[in-house]
């Protein structure tokens, strides 16, 4: 009798995610018919108590704001790739007992960029500078060969993206939010503003963009997403980013070599269409 295994993503606002819709779709290709997933509305300071609830019928965990780095001091070990950025999006419950925390918004960046030819550049734009921008920092340490420039709005913020460029290895400059517009000069521009933030850029995209990674993926397309494609531009979105690092956490729990990329994509691309 085969045994039941658990898994779920907690957060804090947590309705919106669209990781079960993934999850459940990558099991049922995957014939894991006694695995389930759910979803948990849990701030940092219920995340204690609810790690102390769980039975030994877990395997994994996703996290979401604001949790991925409040998570760390309940784990026994976390990757180098979540070490590098202090974050932790996703946990593996061992059979030991060992509760190990990793990152997979890093290889899912990566992964993403690749499946759309981009292998290398020698500049790349930032726009933002919270948590998924030291994630695209970190990505980009690994594909970009040249400097790396970060559009802030604060003297901290800019502060704060240098120190992440040290860390990461990356030659990171820092300008204005008010000369954002010029990001648009580099080959890769990663925008990691919230939903409405970089709306006023639309109308500034040149005659021939290279790409923009929009990390948002409701509502898609954002207004810059759908200005750069008009332009000819290539796009590569937050559901691609979604589907890619939600891939790397199924292989990650169930053990399985390979997670159905092209079932849970389009599980999430049915689930934003709506009714």
């Amino acid at each position: 009798m085969s045994t039941t295994r658990r898994a779920a993503v907690l957060g804090s606002p947590i309705a919106h995610s669209l990781s079960p819709v993934l999850h459940r779709a990558a099991y049922e290709a995957l014939g894991l018919d006694s695995w389930s997933y759910d979803r948990f509305e849990v701030d940092e300071a219920g995340l204690p108590p609810f790690f102390a609830e769980l039975d030994p019928s877990w395997a994994g965990l996703s996290l979401t704001m604001p949790l991925k780095r409040a998570v760390i001091p309940l784990l026994d070990e976390i990757s180098d790739t979540a070490a590098s950025v202090e974050a932790v999006n996703t946990v593996v419950f061992t059979e030991d007992g060992r509760r190990v925390g990793d990152n997979t918004d890093i290889p899912g960046m990566i992964a993403a960029l690749h499946e759309r030819g981009i292998e290398r550049v020698d500049s790349a734009a930032i726009l933002g500078a919270g948590a998924t921008a030291s994630s695209a920092l970190a990505a980009l340490s690994r594909l970009c060969t040249g400097p790396v420039t970060a559009y802030v709005r604060s003297s901290a913020r800019a502060d704060e993206m240098k120190q992440w460029g040290e860390r990461l290895g990356v030659d990171v400059r820092v300008a204005h939010w008010a000369a954002a517009e010029r990001a648009f000069d580099a080959p890769l521009v990663v925008a990691t503003t919230p939903a409405g933030t970089t709306d006023a850029l639309a109308q500034a995209v040149p005659e021939r963009p290279g790409t923009l990674f929009d990390v948002l993926y409701d509502p898609w397309p954002t207004a810059l997403a759908a200005a750069w494609s008009a332009r000819g531009g290539s796009v590569v979105g937050g559901l691609d980013l979604l589907v890619h690092q939600a891939a790397l956490q199924v292989e990650r729990m169930t053990g399985c070599a390979a997670a159905p990329l092209a079932v849970m994509r389009a599980a999430g691309e049915s689930a934003l269409a709506g009714p």
